[in-house]
């Protein structure tokens, strides 16, 4: 490679860079001063199957651990990744700074992927305040899979079709949930994000649960 092209490469690569943190500084500045926390939307907490033992109907019940299901689902740490657009959001549904395309296998597009800024685990920003996330699979879902814009039910449906679910069955679904690190990471996001209500452990029972009560969708008609 001729060395202006390389001064190129390695000018742009720190110019995203330096973009990043200083979105990430401006956006923790901001949310300091406004108490010191970004604001969560889905602080209810997360309920276990058992608190759907009274209801007395089958389909019910299945429809109620599914609705529980959806305040993981429906949270940000899962639909920033989940986008119908071609281009993920972050924080709290905000457009993703600096702006990035889906690309092959959703990695990003060449010259700008995700490994760009996103590292195998999390990293802490230097004042502390914010961080930016990492994973060793770090990458969007696939298209055939975006949530976001869609209600509960219609991700129901779609958990369900293994055209859009990445093939799986229900029964691979509840150990894609339970135990795959990516969804782990909703959990464990990093300085600065409120995690996934609950816990994986428990959001994996749910699933667990739902499928065993027949997977009823919200919505479906008794």
């Amino acid at each position: 490679m001729r060395p202006w092209i390389n001064r190129h490469v390695i000018t742009t690569t720190a110019f995203v860079l330096a973009g990043a943190f200083a979105y990430i500084n401006l956006d923790y500045s901001i949310a300091y001063s406004l108490g010191g926390k970004m604001v969560d939307r889905h602080e209810e907490r997360l309920r276990g199957p058992e608190a759907f033992s009274d209801i007395p109907d089958n389909a019910e019940r299945s429809e109620a651990l599914f609705r529980e299901m959806g305040k993981v689902i429906e949270s940000p740490r899962c639909m920033n990744c989940h986008p119908k657009a071609d281009s993920p959001t972050q924080r709290e549904g905000r457009p993703h700074t600096p702006p990035v395309t889906r690309g092959v296998g959703g990695m990003g597009a060449e010259g700008l992927q995700c490994s760009t800024c996103h590292g195998e685990e999390n990293v802490t920003v230097t004042n502390g305040e914010g961080s930016i996330p990492g994973h060793p699979a770090w990458h969007l879902a696939p298209a055939t899979m975006a949530w976001q814009g869609s209600s509960l039910k219609e991700i129901c449906e779609q958990l369900k079709d293994p055209e859009r679910n990445g093939d799986r069955s229900l029964d691979e679904l509840v150990e894609h949930n339970s135990e795959d690190t990516l969804v782990g990471w909703a959990w464990t996001p990093g300085v600065g994000r409120e995690p996934a209500p609950g816990t994986q452990e428990l959001f994996g029972a749910l699933t667990r649960a739902w499928v065993d009560s027949g997977a009823v969708c919200p919505g479906t008609p008794g």
